[in-house]
């Protein structure tokens, strides 16, 4: 009789797949194993669809001679074809626009995106955990900040008559109103949003930070390794195909900055370097006599950018290294 040896008995897996099953069944089969999941995820779905993919079929607009109150589609719809998009590409405000847009994404992505990391790290190698923590909170607090506040709070500070101006005037020097001046615009713009979001967007990198094998650590303790030299050598490398993902993410959005704070920031004295992409459609869509067929077209252009920007970076991170989006 031959003699059975101990040990764990293998088992397989719930979900794996019955020898013989067609692949219509194994499919049904993993609905029904994961039914409660999908019933977590679904609302999720729906909303995305509803918001983010049923109004699509409105960017037909764009090559339209459209009125408010005309149907997309019917017998009397004027089909113009690219009228819409020579129009902006002749514009005289076309290469201002792109030059504005771009600056201020471009500006703000340098300094935006490496902050997040280098604050996660921070906060992940100090030794006490809860001022960490406290740190942390802090950090988060002026996420929750809405625009028009935040610009208040840029007007008692910067406005004519605001603290830096009074701290100014009480030395000697002269009051200066920074919202009048365009050379002050990006620089208030850009280090307020960074203010605002580089406490938010670190939570992503310090749960990621916190999967961190121990073990590395202890490792590189045992062979004299500085505080400093575990964040680059464990906790950076750790952290990187979270940060490719991100940042494929930021690139594939780069062009999308929001019309609402710069609206609140514009004044006549800055109109020349806040006026973008965003806020023209804005105006051209909105105010006055609306033109929602242009605005659309411009709106559609900017989206297209976009698009392009995230297959580049998504095909660069694939490329030179293992991740990507798809």
């Amino acid at each position: 009789m031959r003699k059975v040896k101990d040990g764990p008995v293998s088992q397989a897996p719930a979900d794996a797949p019955t020898p013989g099953m067609s692949k219509s069944a194994r499919m049904w089969r993993r609905l029904r194993d994961n039914h409660p999941f999908l019933i977590m995820i679904f609302p999720a779905v729906l909303i995305v669809f509803l918001f983010n993919y049923l109004p699509i079929y409105g960017v037909l607009i764009a090559f339209q001679d459209f009125m408010p109150g005309d149907p997309i589609f019917g017998e009397y719809t004027q089909w113009v074809g690219f009228k819409n998009f020579t129009r902006f590409f002749t514009d005289v405000q076309f290469w201002p626009l792109m030059k504005n847009t771009f600056l201020l994404c471009i500006i703000g992505f340098v300094i935006g995106f490496p902050l997040p990391i280098i604050i996660s790290l921070m906060l992940n190698a100090m030794k006490s955990k809860r001022m960490s923590k406290v740190l942390q909170t802090i950090f988060n607090g002026p996420h929750f900040i809405s625009l028009v506040v935040l610009v208040g709070m840029l007007t008692l500070f910067f406005g004519r008559y605001g603290l830096v101006n009074n701290i100014a005037a009480h030395f000697g020097g002269e009051r200066v109103s920074y919202f009048l001046e365009s050379s002050a615009f990006r620089p208030l713009y850009i280090l307020s949003s960074n203010w605002q979001d580089f406490g938010w967007s670190a939570i992503i990198y310090i749960a990621a930070l916190s999967n961190v094998d121990l073990g590395q650590h202890e490792a590189a303790i045992l062979d004299g390794a500085s505080r400093f030299q575990r964040v680059i050598h464990v906790d950076l490398p750790a952290i990187m195909p979270m940060i490719s993902v991100m940042l494929i993410m930021s690139i594939g959005g780069l062009m999308g900055v929001g019309y609402e704070k710069v609206l609140l920031m514009m004044t006549d004295g800055n109109l020349e370097v806040s006026e973008i992409i965003a806020t023209y459609v804005y105006k051209q869509g909105l105010t006055g006599v609306p033109n929602q067929s242009y605005a659309t077209a411009i709106g559609l252009f900017n989206s297209i950018i976009n698009v392009i920007l995230l297959i580049i970076a998504n095909t660069t991170s694939k490329k030179f290294s293992e991740n990507s989006l798809w």
